[in-house]
């Protein structure tokens, strides 16, 4: 795979590339050792999150931490000092939500993006698309098409915080005719590659006004005080270096209007293939595109499940289900016993023969 981060406009694309294209070197043979275990299922449970970052309205859904260790060399001595994340899914029916919870000390510059956590989703789109290489074709950034490599779709959103404000929505904008995305980071985008990446509706054959921005998202960390809104002016939001952890919250329709295999698209009772990708500032070093750590070093499975799971809050259901069969047993109890005394009364009137009549 690897997921690139991608923040300049149009018209300096092209030098863009030629920095990650050099920056994305892997040093020797790359080999993968997958933890078979690792899979998410995101059960049906509506009506319980809001996008806010807040991850209260998760504690009763289940997840899986991941240990989080560089793309490029997914060495278990190199991994993510700070602690794993928790990637959490469920769905409503509609729309697909993901929480992303990662231990990290506040670090937060107004504007810089390197200098601030970046989270991304990546999902395979092509049947072909592998998880290494972002899609794995080969062709060059030159000549990568819908033609030549056609099934080596990916599908990404990428979200850097640098000019956002904690617990507010982002995303969901149209991309306007000169592909431009979201001024503050979160950004809908395909690849084929790392080197031939392009914001959704845009691509080597043009861009498309219809193309759309279908996820939101928002994010917080555990150490700010404030239980009310914050706005642009508070910012920075807490004091720079303070331990807890970051929530990142992400919402996506199950189903997109996408005419041009850039989305991925779930279908409740179906598995999709996908991963997560975090970038982190180190030491007060601003953090570079390739220079990023991931949940797992190949493809790990989503399972969007059916119908209601075994939860807590499906338990007032079952106790509801439960008073109603009690009930229902009592009034066939009553019922057996009326027809017994009126049975046993009937019993008891003497008999007439019918010649004294």
């Amino acid at each position: 795979m690897l997921f690139h981060h991608r923040l300049l406009l149009p018209h300096l694309l092209i030098c863009c590339l030629l920095v990650l294209a050099a920056s994305h070197q892997e040093s020797g043979e790359w080999t993968c050792e997958p933890d078979d275990e690792a899979r998410i299922s995101a059960h049906f449970r509506p009506g319980i999150v809001t996008i806010d970052g807040r991850a209260n309205d998760w504690a009763d859904v289940d997840g899986f931490e991941f240990p989080l260790r560089p793309a490029l060399d997914p060495d278990e001595d190199k991994q993510y000092k700070a602690g794993k994340m928790a990637v959490k899914a469920l769905h409503d029916g509609t729309d697909v939500y993901f929480m992303l919870q990662v231990a990290g000390d506040y670090v937060y510059s107004k504007g810089d993006d390197h200098m601030c956590p970046s989270v991304a989703l990546m999902f395979q789109v092509g049947e072909s698309a592998t998880y290494h290489n972002m899609g794995g074709c080969k062709e060059s950034p030159g000549t990568c098409n819908y033609t030549n490599c056609r099934g080596h779709e990916v599908d990404i959103m990428h979200f850097s915080i640098g000019n956002s404000i904690p617990g507010r929505l982002y995303g969901g904008n149209s991309v306007n005719e000169e592909g431009k995305e979201d001024s503050v980071g979160l950004v809908d985008m395909f690849s084929w590659n790392p080197h031939c990446r392009n914001i959704d509706g845009s691509g080597p054959s043009g861009n498309s006004s219809a193309a759309q921005n279908d996820w939101r998202g928002a994010w917080w960390h555990s150490s700010f005080s404030t239980n009310t809104g914050y706005i642009e002016v508070d910012s920075p939001y807490g004091s720079s270096g303070q331990k807890g952890t970051y929530y990142f919250e992400f919402s996506r329709p199950l189903r997109t209007m996408d005419l041009l295999q850039q989305d991925a698209q779930f279908s409740i009772g179906q598995s999709s293939k996908f991963s997560v990708a975090l970038w982190y500032p180190g030491d007060g070093n601003p953090w570079h595109g390739s220079a990023h750590y991931t949940v797992s070093c190949d493809w790990v499975a989503m399972d969007v499940v059916r119908g209601y799971s075994t939860h807590k809050e499906v338990g007032s259901w079952d106790a509801a289900s439960a008073f109603a069969f009690v009930i229902s047993v009592v009034a066939l109890a009553v019922s057996v016993f009326v027809g017994y005394l009126l049975v046993s009364k009937s019993k008891s009137i003497d008999f007439t023969p019918i010649d004294r009549l």
